[in-house]
């Protein structure tokens, strides 16, 4: 028995000295982001909401610090949208497939990379801008594709491993 405790006392005091010799600086601290359980929003909140989509389902509300955020389905899309508690609508996730693309962006996305298959969207309304986020997928990359009004810009390639 005193054989097995020898090593395991040696593990834990180095242990510990290892977990110190780490570099402190090369931690990044985050800010903390607190989103709570399904909450209730004022009249204002879901007034703006219902203004803004009016075709919701499922609809279920969380509180994000001092924000709200709505998370629903609407025109067969999932969405995520941010609401300050004055009712302004700060910005709108909504998530799909490529039937979901508006037609003029998904021909120049097919046209541009003709041997990939367009797999998920994503579609940021924020500020006044529109922005897709598309990803693709060939027999040999995966691509992330950012259109924003007449500009299309590959935001990442990465290959296949074989």
């Amino acid at each position: 028995m005193k054989k097995n405790i020898f090593p395991l006392m040696m593990a834990c005091m180095l242990f510990p000295a290892e977990l110190l010799a780490q570099d402190r600086d090369s931690v990044v601290q985050l800010p903390a982001v607190t989103v709570t359980a399904i909450a209730r929003v004022n009249r204002d909140v879901s007034d703006a909401f219902k203004k803004a989509f009016p075709d919701a389902k499922k609809l279920r509300w969380y509180a994000f610090n001092r924000d709200y955020i709505a998370k629903f389905i609407s025109d067969d899309m999932s969405h995520s949208a941010l609401f300050k508690k004055n009712g302004y609508l700060k910005y709108d996730i909504s998530y799909g497939s490529e039937r979901n693309l508006p037609e003029e962006i998904r021909n120049r996305v097919q046209s541009t990379y003709q041997d990939f298959k367009i797999d998920r969207v994503a579609n940021v309304k924020e500020s006044g801008r529109n922005i897709w986020v598309i990803n693709l997928e060939s027999l040999r990359n995966y691509v992330m594709v950012r259109v924003e009004e007449e500009e299309m810009e590959e935001v990442k390639r990465v290959n296949k491993s074989e």
